[in-house]
């Protein structure tokens, strides 16, 4: 059986995309997804001039500022919503060297306007990448594509219908602390899938900062590893973050709200030479 495949690679967010489209849909529809996912990255970056830092500029001071990009407007709506949906476990904000600021913020979607009662910054990190993935996947599905697979970076992936053979997709989640080992095997059908983890090679990106706790500044020192497989990649990012700087309780609230889509390991046994902390 042959089965039509396009794919498309590219560097965006500081990573390797690529979008794998299987069977019909319109011949455009590739480009017009890879723009959608530069647009999100020049809209939400951080590392070079964005509409996100002028918005930063804006609120370095407090007070407001207006929200001219209907998309920078839009992922802040969906970031707020996956605030309140992780109990502020995910906060992509920090102000004053303090992480976890978005209660200073007030959001007018209406007015297009963001008021903020302290300094605030936002660094939309993984959440970016799961936001630019749902915008993407729109396109493809509003073009006709009934199954492909995105991913953005290996740890941010989104798949739309079945697989082209049939079923879900497949997916391996290597282990980060035993060499050639599978951490999780996962089957995902019309969804979204984050990866976060403390350890293993992305902890090693030149300026990574530690993962912390944004209620209150503590550094995660438990080597642990978070699958999210959600309805959006913006949410399973949100959930994947919030779950690796959980506490126990925490942890096993979030879990128990999606059971067999939200998975947290702990490697501490697998690296004995790592000192154990408190639960964070």
């Amino acid at each position: 059986m042959s089965i039509e495949t396009r794919i498309e690679r590219f560097a965006a967010m500081g990573t390797r995309v690529e979008l794998h489209v299987f069977g019909p849909g319109d011949t455009d529809c590739l480009w017009a997804a890879r723009r959608a996912i530069e647009a999100v990255d020049d809209a939400l970056t951080i590392h070079r001039p964005s509409r996100t830092t002028a918005l930063n500029e804006a609120l370095a001071a407090g007070g407001g500022a207006a929200v001219d990009d209907p998309l920078l407007l839009d992922a802040l709506a969906i970031a707020d919503a996956a605030v309140a949906a992780t109990g502020g476990l995910f906060d992509p904000t920090a102000g004053d060297g303090l992480p976890g600021c978005w209660d200073h913020l007030s959001i007018d979607r209406a007015a297009a306007r963001v008021a903020a009662s302290a300094p605030v910054a936002f660094d939309f990190g993984g959440f970016g990448k799961g936001y630019a993935l749902d915008r993407a996947v729109d396109i493809l599905r509003a073009a006709g594509v009934v199954s492909a697979l995105l991913s953005a970076g290996e740890s941010s992936i989104a798949v739309i219908g079945q697989h082209p053979l049939g079923g879900g997709w497949p997916l391996a989640v290597p282990d980060p602390v035993l060499p050639g080992a599978t951490l999780a095997a996962i089957e995902v059908e019309d969804a979204a899938l984050s990866i976060s983890s403390t350890v293993g090679p992305g902890m090693l990106a030149p300026r990574r900062a530690a993962t912390v706790r944004p209620s209150d500044g503590r550094a995660v020192a438990h080597p642990r590893t978070a699958i999210a497989v959600e309805a959006s990649g913006a949410l399973a990012e949100a959930i994947s973050t919030a779950l690796i700087v959980a506490d126990r309780a925490e942890a096993a609230a979030l879990i128990a709200a999606r059971p067999g889509g939200r998975h947290l390991f702990n490697h501490a046994a697998a690296m004995p030479a790592v000192r154990e902390e408190a639960d964070v």
